[in-house]
Formats: structure tokens, sequence, C-alpha cells
């Protein structure tokens, strides 16, 4: 198996660290060709319009789309639940895989960051999240399942193939949320 890492921006050095950390075979992804080497796809926290933009660029939208039709499955993390929503309160939809509606920074500003375990259904211990500059889910669609929240809000939301966090849980090591994408492949 080769887990891939969308290495556009942002923080995929981590998350390709977790799943090496898993005895997984990495695969930084910025080509059609590697994507197509991967059997699953990390899309990291950064900068959402950033990535959106040097997604396009490298003609990465439509078949990462295509592949997640195919059964790929994906985790976004911060900036990458915001690219995997359908809908986006201050900005644009970028893939539109999950039936959600994600509102961007919706925890602050930087000096808004914080860290706190979560509950997450099906992991059996707590997990630790980084909220940076976190988005939150305001909506979420049929079919979409909340398997945590924080002050009211869904933070790790699942459909189907597809699994999205608010925070970062790749910057502290924690590996439980890439596990679970892995029982997917």
């Amino acid at each position: 198996m080769k887990a891939g890492v969308l290495a556009l921006q942002g923080d995929f050095r981590e998350h390709a660290r977790v799943f090496a950390d898993l005895g997984v075979a990495v695969r930084e992804v910025r080509t059609q060709a590697e994507l197509a080497e991967v059997h699953c796809l990390a899309i990291p926290g950064g900068e959402s319009t950033t990535i959106g933009k040097l997604a396009r660029s490298a003609g990465l939208v439509e078949p990462i789309r295509q592949r997640v039709l195919d059964g790929m499955p994906v985790l976004g993390t911060c900036a990458g639940m915001i690219v995997m929503a359908t809908e986006v309160k201050g900005g644009e939809p970028l893939l539109s895989l999950m039936d959600i509606t994600v509102c961007r920074n919706a925890y602050g500003r930087q000096v808004d960051s914080f860290e706190t375990e979560l509950t997450v259904a099906g992991i059996d211990h707590p997990v630790r999240g980084v909220f940076i500059r976190a988005p939150w889910v305001e909506r979420v669609g049929q079919g979409v399942d909340v398997l945590a929240e924080h002050g009211g809000h869904p933070v790790v939301v699942e459909q189907g193939n597809l699994l999205a966090t608010s925070f970062h849980p790749e910057l502290i090591g924690e590996t439980k949320l890439h596990e679970y994408l892995l029982g997917k492949v």
C-alpha cells in the first residue's frame, strides 16, 4: 500500500512522517502521475486558497475527484477540510467532495490557536487536535456522519471514503486518524 500526501503547500511533510511512522510507503503528490500511484490521499492544512490555485495549475482537481468517485479514501485536515467541502463561507469550493458547509478561520486568528483533546467516534482514546485558524462545519448533509464536536460544532466528519478534520493531528504525531484512513483502503 502507498499513501499519498498532496504536497503543493502546507504541512504535507508532517502527514508523510505520520504515514512513515505507521510503516506505510509514502508518495508526495504534485502530478497526475504521482496521484495514480497512491491508494489513499491526505490533503494537508495550509492555506486553502493557495492549495486551490496550485491544484488547478497542476491539473489535479478533476483527477482527485475521479479517484474519489472510484473509491480512493481521502483525509483532509484544516485547509484540507475546506478544499473538500461543497460549500465554503468566505471562499469558493475546490473539490466539492464532501456534503458540508465550512466557515473558514471560524476559531479566530493565529493568536487564537489552541490544542485540545477530543473524543472521536471509532477511536479508542482521546485524539489531540491542534486548531490553527481552523474552520468549523456549519452544515452537514445527508450521509455525513459527525465523529467529533468542539464548542457545539462538528470538527471531525466522515462521508463514505472521506474523512475531514478542522484541526491538525499530524503536527503532534497523532496517528489514529491516519490509521482510520488506511483502514478504508
